[in-house]
């Protein structure tokens, strides 16, 4: 039974680091093997609750299910979520810390290089291997000062290193070897290998090459892992969302396509909520980035605004787009999560998020919105539509809904565009509420229970007049379970498990060549 750890890196962002761990995880835990992920710094607007209310990355949950343990906050001990391109907010074993710039940022590295160590000990003493996944690119020789999710963190550890090259952008081998180069010797010699990702074409091409780059740096590639179509999971930032677009899986003959558009804000968090629509059969899942694109939202019979970091920020996007504009004038279904739903009330006071005050929302909910300083982060089960929903909730902002006869039922003043400000009739909506086509929630992951999720597509459906009946038998679940298998197929088939094998039982191997230059 092999005992060990291993740090998986990329040659960029996206370069397949999340995918490759996961693999990893599902092909040990297949032997046997009692393993666990590990990411030590995480920046990701997607996120998770664990059972036991700590927020981490969703990349490391989803890892967590491949290798059949529970997820806790010491597999993401640090989590970055950004609500500008200088401001992060700081969450430190699951619990929000500070929001900082990128250069205060540098007075907290020294106390959650601990944290991240303290972490990966106690899962290095409660499982036999854990397969730790870098951030961006051992190579950025700006950070590398202060580094504690790549070689920062293998070099303490003592971890051997593999790096990952997506060959599908193009310059993987001088990817490979430029990341290699520009590190010192002492994190060279804990780089052991090579994986190229997202291969398509003539193996036989691309073996040549292979030979030069391991003649080159004394390094193998471990394998070479193939493009796999319709290969999704749990994405970790709006980077891999760059012309995503989900088209419908097979639908009844006699039936309609369901067209869903997703609105794109800058700050999009939580996006994977869509995975389980795009899941089912007959339903398109497009996403919406700019105000061009205005004609989806008339067009489409869902839209969905999903959750935010910076709820102020994109929901001024909105209005500066024009994509404000053409949900008012909807008449269509639009849902609303998190983020999202706080946009569609009557008024959003933040001093908390943005600082901006008292803030008028879209008006197409009866609530308000008041920014708390404490996150709130739970577990919630509900029901709906006659269905049990389990969710999870992270949000600063708390609504309140304005229900028919209550004293927040309309507003002191009409707003100058004319909508409507009275709701006669408001409904209960999981923890939100719902006023005619318009629904809105707190409430992540609600789409991913199946028996829920047919019901909203149906009252979805009716309301826009569509002949969509949701298939019955899909499983979320079955389909997430069959996407990690997918991924500890591709390891299995494709990569030198046994050198691998060797890697987590006997670290990096000595002696190897260090490159010139080396970074100083």
């Amino acid at each position: 039974m092999p005992k060990g750890t291993l740090l998986v890196a990329g040659t960029t962002s996206d370069a397949g680091k999340s995918v490759v761990t996961a693999g990893i995880c599902r092909w040990l835990a297949r032997r046997g093997v009692r393993v666990a992920p590990f990411k030590a710094q995480n920046m990701s607007l997607n996120s998770f609750v664990t059972a036991d209310g700590a927020e981490i990355g969703r990349a490391q949950v989803a890892q967590a299910q491949a290798a059949g343990v529970e997820p806790t906050a010491d597999m993401n001990p640090i989590l970055l979520k950004p609500g500008s391109d200088r401001r992060s907010q700081v969450v430190v074993l699951g619990r929000p810390l500070a929001d900082v710039d990128a250069m205060e940022y540098g007075a907290y590295k020294d106390r959650l290089r601990q944290v991240a160590l303290e972490s990966y000990q106690r899962l290095r003493a409660a499982y036999d291997v854990v397969v730790c996944e870098g951030a961006g690119s051992p190579a950025e020789i700006n950070l590398r000062r202060g580094d504690i999710a790549n070689m920062g963190l293998a070099r303490a550890a003592d971890i051997p290193v593999v790096v990952v090259g997506d060959i599908d952008r193009g310059g993987v081998f001088a990817a490979l070897y430029g990341t290699l180069a520009l590190l010192d010797a002492g994190d060279q010699a804990l780089i052991s290998g090579f994986l190229i990702n997202k291969f398509r074409g003539a193996r036989e091409l691309l073996e040549p090459g292979l030979d030069m780059l391991r003649a080159m740096t004394g390094r193998p590639v471990y394998g070479v892992l193939p493009w796999l179509d319709g290969l999704w999971m749990d994405l970790e930032d709006s980077l891999a969302l760059d012309g995503r677009s989900r088209p419908a899986v097979a639908g009844p003959a006699d039936g309609d396509v369901l067209r869903v558009a997703v609105v794109r804000y800058p700050r999009i968090s939580n996006f994977t909520d869509v995975d389980a629509l795009a899941a089912e059969p007959g339903v398109v899942v497009r996403f919406v980035t700019s105000g061009a694109e205005v004609g989806e939202l008339r067009e489409a019979d869902l839209v969905v605004l999903p959750g935010s970091r910076a709820t102020v920020a994109d929901l001024d996007w909105l209005r500066r787009t024009g994509l404000a504009a053409a949900l008012a004038a909807r008449r269509g279904p639009i849902l609303g999560i998190c983020g999202g739903y706080q946009m569609l009330a009557r008024s959003i006071r933040d001093e908390v998020e943005s600082g901006a005050g008292l803030v008028e929302g879209l008006g197409l909910l009866p609530a308000s919105v008041e920014f708390a300083a404490e996150k709130t982060l739970a577990r919630p089960v509900g029901e709906a539509y006659g269905c049990r929903v389990a969710a999870y909730e992270i949000h600063h902002g708390t609504v309140t809904v304005a229900w028919p006869g209550s004293q927040g039922d309309r507003e002191a003043e009409p707003p100058a565009d004319g909508r409507v400000t009275s709701f006669d009739q408001v409904e209960p909506f999981l923890d939100g509420c719902r006023a005619g086509a318009v629904w809105g929630t707190t409430w992540h992951g609600a789409l991913e229970n199946d028996g829920f999720r047919r019901a909203f597509l149906a009252e979805v459906a009716a309301a826009a007049g569509r002949r969509f009946v949701p298939a019955s038998g899909v499983s979320f679940a079955a389909l997430r379970e069959r996407q990690l298998d997918a991924l500890g197929d591709l390891i299995e088939r494709h990569v030198d498990t046994d050198a691998l094998l060797r890697l987590l039982e006997e670290g990096a191997p000595a002696g190897l060549p260090v490159l010139p230059p080396g970074a100083p």
